[in-house]
């Protein structure tokens, strides 16, 4: 039984718990963001550590549990096969079957092309790098006297994503080739992704450069919201659609490639409405009373 797999499950059921109680709380929200940042390193660095084809089976290991419910001896449903060795997993013996999406992922970084493998690391690098610095931008946002440190990190922050956006792109051409992702369906919806996270945190960038900080702090929080949505929720849809509509293959991948970072946008946005209106009421209120 994998330890680390049992742990993360832990975190994450830890984390869950901190997020429910903190939608109607936007003071807990930097304690929230830094535990899912946390979190989000540790799945990425190890790939740097480990390699990519530990990284991977850590990956997959995450869904094997879930995608094996209710199976019986014997069936093999159609999202569902086999790896060689079963070396794709941690599980060891307790499950041989994976999704068929995890399998193709693993044995495209086993032996892969020096290509494909340093973009995967770029991309999870980069990616790293965008999640800390947004996290300190957030952070620091509207605090006096870093005006100019604000603006160096966002320009950092732009930098690090078109190099991890770039990265994936180039992952993302040769999806089309992989049947077991849903080819080019996957293909296109990874760019939808990643134009959805570029487009919203250059959209932030050009509010900026306007000076309009109303609508650069509306379009950066649906960029975090994005980037939460590709990185998290694309996770979360894998896990619940995964085991639901595992006698069709590619159709929980690709509900979660296409659906992940515009949700998360949508999400972040609701939340940045919600926040917004009981902060003016809490402000009108305060206002009636000194004049009442």
């Amino acid at each position: 039984m994998p330890i680390s797999v049992l742990g993360f499950y832990a975190a994450v059921a830890l984390w869950a718990v901190l997020i429910a109680r903190g939608v109607f709380k936007p003071k807990q929200w930097p304690l929230i963001a830094g535990f899912g940042l946390v979190l989000l390193l540790f799945l990425n660095v190890r790939y740097l550590i480990e390699g990519a084809p530990a990284g991977i089976a850590f990956f997959i290991s995450l869904y094997d549990f879930f995608d094996n419910l209710g199976l019986s001896a014997g069936e093999v449903p159609s999202a569902m096969g086999t790896c060689q060795g079963n070396a794709c997993s941690l599980w060891g013996d307790t499950y041989q079957l994976h999704q068929t999406w995890g399998v193709a992922f693993f044995d495209r970084f086993v032996d892969a092309p020096a290509m494909r493998t340093n973009a995967l690391y770029v991309h999870l690098t980069c990616n790293s790098i965008v999640f800390i610095l947004m996290h300190a931008q957030l952070l620091w946002a509207g605090k006096p006297g870093i005006a100019s440190a604000h603006a160096w990190l966002g320009r950092a922050t732009m930098v690090f994503l078109t190099l991890g956006t770039g990265a994936a792109l180039y992952l993302a051409s040769e999806h089309d080739a992989v049947q077991s992702y849903g080819g080019f369906l996957a293909e296109w919806g990874f760019y939808s992704m990643s134009l959805c996270v570029y487009g919203a945190a250059l959209m932030g960038w050009r509010m900026a450069r306007r000076g309009d900080w109303a609508m650069h702090r509306v379009w950066m929080i649906r960029f975090v919201g994005a980037m939460y949505g590709a990185f998290w929720l694309f996770r979360v849809l894998l896990m619940v659609t995964g085991p639901l509509l595992r006698e069709w293959e590619t159709v929980s991948l690709l509900i979660s490639i296409w659906a992940s970072a515009p949700l998360g946008l949508l999400m972040a946005d609701g939340l940045r409405r919600m926040w917004d209106a009981r902060a003016a009421d809490a402000h009108n209120s305060i206002d009636a009373s000194a004049h009442a």
